[in-house]
């Protein structure tokens, strides 16, 4: 049996239910059950043809058996079990495995109204035999009866039969075995007899409706006694893994929130956000009308992601893969190399194809199977024709908080027409997203030029400017900001704008080097002036200095002269230095 494609992991039920229930392993529908149906208590599943009912009963079994070590008995009143058996192959049930393993035990009751005679007392006990039997045989908690109709669907008389109906409900309470019964939908009430609902602790409602040639599912729990449940209607889907219920707001507002800053992949985006760009988890809108950019936006977040060695899931909703690939290479981004890389992927389809659900479900499970930090739905306003606006709001609802407790970061652009208020999404979700980037149309001077802002984005401090943007052959690019008197300048004014700036900073520079040379020349003249100068110092110092040297030989010769004068007359000793502190001789 394959896994289902649906979140894999155990989901997060609505925990107001008090008494003890059987989980069933269903997709979805244990969340809003609160856990499961009633342990060792009937419940009634009941609808119209085709809604699910025999398939949910089944698969009920099925996952006791595999996941809950439940075995389970199926008493089976129109489907032989070979027929049972082939019919629920496709979803992956293999009945002969767990028949052999003695977790199933399938067992056909033949009825036929023409072969029915009432004589007498009509009761169950031979059914009750029957089945007693077969619980014994494999030791089952879990039993299914599938349909209560052809059981009673001979039987004329009303009192037996609404006598027997309790009997049986009672009987498998003190069993106390989980049953599920199934039962068609009468007229103006939700079952034939109009006593099974309430004789049966739990009672399920299925419905299947086709509108705008789009058919859903829809699952309502009717009551559930005992227990809290959630009370809205749930639309479930059929596929090749069994049944999936798709709660609204089962999920709740429990996820963690990060930290860590991404990357758009445009550098001057990101200083716009905070310098770090968007909060990993968190939800991003790219709204604007049609040609403004979006996509080439979203596809920087998906090349940025891929650098980052992360995975990227695209859904594609207007064009093919080959050919958004071709044209982003247009902006200078490879996404084929991604692709390639398996690092990126594509899930190109029209809206159309499938009602909202399967969209939903099938988002759900390529999330499943494909590792991935990030998830771009393009765009998102093109559910619009894939069912009403409150059915897209509420659908787009529960993806995002399936996404926010995986910790992807999801990228929705929406297109927004001509003549609406270009701050609103078109699908009520503005209010959900944490960060708003919303591209604009900015026509002036009979031009008509992209503008960028970010409208919201919470938890950091952003950008109010509205910037230009550019697609350009390297990839998106922002100009900076001009403001002219009637507002943010772009194209060809901006341009203008440039050109002046730059007319003035060049004749500012011109000036400042005009001023660096004339302080050079002043600085070279009194350098030269300076040498002049010294060198007129040292010619004058030179002469000084032979004035001096010349009067100071005369003096030493003088002095020589009275020491010789001295000596030749032998007057006195000759004059030497005091010893202690007195002059020796006399003149």
């Amino acid at each position: 049996m394959t896994e289902t494609a649906i979140d894999p992991r155990p989901s997060t039920p609505l925990t107001f239910g008090s008494i003890a229930k059987a989980p069933t392993g269903v997709a979805g529908l244990d969340e809003i059950t609160g856990g499961g149906f009633p342990r060792g208590r009937p419940t009634l599943v009941c609808g119209s043809a085709g809604c699910g009912k025999t398939l949910l009963a089944i698969e009920f079994l099925v996952r006791g058996a595999t996941q809950f070590d439940e075995p389970g008995v199926f008493i089976a009143f129109e489907e032989t079990a070979e027929e049972l058996t082939e019919n629920v192959r496709s979803l992956g049930f293999d009945l002969e495995k767990l028949a052999r393993q003695q977790k199933l035990l399938v067992d056909y009751v033949h009825i036929e109204r023409s072969e029915i005679e009432e004589a007498g007392e009509y009761d169950l006990e031979g059914l009750f035999i029957r089945l007693g039997h077969a619980i014994d045989t494999i030791g089952a908690k879990r039993v299914v009866i599938d349909t209560i109709e052809v059981l009673f669907g001979g039987l004329s008389n009303a009192a037996v039969l609404r006598s027997e109906l309790r009997r049986l409900f009672r009987w498998l309470k003190d069993k106390g075995v989980t049953a599920v019964i199934t039962g068609e939908r009468g007229d103006g009430q939700l079952t034939r007899q109009g006593l099974e609902e309430y004789v049966s602790d739990c009672v399920i409602a299925l419905d299947h409706r086709v509108r705008d040639q789009l058919s859903t599912r829809r699952m309502r729990i009717v009551k559930y006694r005992g227990s809290f449940h959630g009370t809205n209607e749930y639309p479930f889907l059929i596929d090749e893994n069994g049944i999936s219920v798709l709660p609204i707001t089962s999920l709740g507002l429990r996820h963690e929130a990060s930290n860590e800053r991404i990357s758009t992949g445009i550098p001057r985006l990101d200083a716009m956000l905070g310098g770090q760009g968007f909060y990993r988890g968190s939800s991003v809108l790219i709204s604007g009308t049609a040609g403004i950019g979006k996509t080439s936006l979203a596809a920087h977040v998906a090349d940025a992601a891929c650098r980052r060695g992360e995975g990227c899931l695209y859904f594609a909703f207007e064009e093919s893969q080959s050919q958004l690939v071709r044209n982003m290479g247009s902006i200078g981004l490879d996404l084929g190399q991604w692709v390639r890389e398996g690092r990126l992927r594509f899930h190109a389809s029209r809206p159309t194809l499938h009602g909202l659900e399967a969209h939903l479900a099938s988002i759900h499970k390529w999330i499943n199977e494909f590792e991935s930090q990030v998830v771009i739905i393009d765009p998102i306003t093109n559910f619009l024709r894939a069912g009403e606006e409150s059915d897209a709001e509420s659908m787009l609802i529960r993806l995002i908080d399936f996404l926010k407790t995986r910790q992807i970061t999801a990228i929705f652009t929406s297109l927004t027409h001509g003549g609406q208020s270009l701050e609103q999404s078109g699908i009520g979700i503005s209010s959900l997203v944490d960060t708003w980037l919303l591209l604009r149309d900015i026509e002036l001077a009979g031009e008509r030029n992209r503008g960028m802002y970010i409208l919201k984005s919470r938890g950091m401090a952003h950008s109010n400017q509205i910037r230009e943007y550019l697609l350009t052959p390297n990839g998106i690019e922002l100009n900076d900001v001009y403001v002219g008197p009637d507002g943010v300048l772009t194209g060809s004014m901006r341009l203008a704008q440039e050109a002046r700036e730059q007319a003035v900073a060049t004749s500012r520079q011109e000036d400042i080097e005009r001023r660096r040379r004339q302080l050079e020349r002043k600085r070279q003249m009194l350098e030269a002036q300076i040498k002049a100068l010294q060198a007129q110092f040292e010619v004058e110092e030179e002469e000084f200095q032979g004035h001096i040297d010349q009067e100071q030989a005369a003096v030493d010769l003088v002095r020589r002269d009275q020491e010789r004068m001295a000596v030749s007359r032998q007057a006195d000793e000759p004059l030497g230095p005091p010893t202690d502190g007195r002059t020796k001789g006399k003149f």
